[in-house]
């Protein structure tokens, strides 16, 4: 079993985290690792990290070049990956490493791909509301009912791995890459710890662009959205000239000038300038794979 864990600012709480790993998984494997994945960290996690490899043989620390997201340091540490199951989870012990055991026994059934749900969320309301928003973008970019139920607690097999092996590009979701290779998801309520140190480093804002970036990258329905958008402005426009035309035949008067003109212009620029925008998207990506910007770049490994 191959543990992969992204940290960020995590010096504070990472060693219960291995201590607690390393109680936990000889019990259920009888070959496993821990794949610490350096995200760029203002503080000293990568030296906590060089001390938990140098002390334990079964512990691998990757540290990236900068901060490149939760997604990308995940995609990195999966590639490192040995053992045929892999678990991916927090760096905050908001996901118990007690619980992998449900997950291995879930994906004994015949799945692939096992999501540790939460029974209750930890978080503002806010941050919940932008989580489900988030979610049913996912729902869409991924096919997959159980999109709603998707965690950063998850456990799949190795195997599935070969199906995103060669992706690169600057926007990652491993949820919609695992979808790439398998449909034989399921999802399985947890319990979640409330985070004991520090807050999240999801903000409401990086929710919104995460899911923005799962819907433009991976996904056509913004393209479908402003499609139907142009089709409905379109019948709009068709019905008024014929309101505008009936109304001079069959009353002899025009419709009143400039107020009304005025609107219907803005309506139609707002629509317009809503579909190149959404097209925009589209462009600024299709720039971005050409450019072939890199998911991650490693700047030194653990032995």
């Amino acid at each position: 079993m191959s543990v992969v864990v992204p940290a960020f600012n995590s010096e504070a709480i990472l060693g219960e985290l291995v201590e607690r790993l390393g109680t936990i998984l000889p019990k259920l494997a009888d070959r496993f690792e821990i794949i610490l994945v350096n995200d760029g960290s203002g503080d000293r996690t990568w030296e906590c990290i060089q001390q938990f490899a140098a002390g334990n043989a079964w512990v691998h620390g990757i540290c990236l070049m900068r901060n490149y997201g939760q997604h990308n340091a995940v995609l990195c540490g999966i590639r490192e990956a040995k053992y045929d199951i892999i678990v991916t989870m927090d760096d905050d012990l908001q996901h118990p490493p007690e619980e992998i055991t449900n997950l291995l026994t879930r994906l004994a059934e015949g799945y692939d791909v096992v999501y540790g749900t939460p029974r209750r969320e930890q978080h503002s309301l806010w941050r919940n509301v932008a989580s489900r928003i988030t979610k049913i973008a996912l729902q869409n970019a991924m096919g997959a009912e159980v999109a709603r139920q998707v965690s950063a607690f998850r456990l799949f097999r190795r195997s599935v791995q070969q199906g995103f092996r060669d992706y690169n590009g600057p926007f990652v979701s491993i949820d919609v890459l695992l979808t790439w290779a398998t449909t034989r998801f399921s999802a399985i309520p947890v319990q979640h710890n409330p985070r004991p140190i520090g807050k999240s480093n999801y903000t409401l804002w990086k929710l919104m662009t995460h899911a923005l970036n799962m819907m433009t990258g991976f996904s056509t329905l913004p393209l479908q959205l402003a499609s139907m958008i142009g089709f409905i402005f379109t019948l709009f426009g068709v019905g008024i000239l014929f309101y505008v035309v009936g109304r001079y035949l069959i009353q002899g008067t025009t419709v009143a000038g400039f107020p009304f003109l005025a609107s219907v212009i803005a309506i139609f620029s707002g629509a317009q300038l809503l579909a190149l925008g959404v097209i925009g998207e589209y462009l600024a990506r299709m720039h971005f794979r050409m450019m072939q910007r890199p998911s991650y770049t490693v700047r030194s490994k653990t032995p």
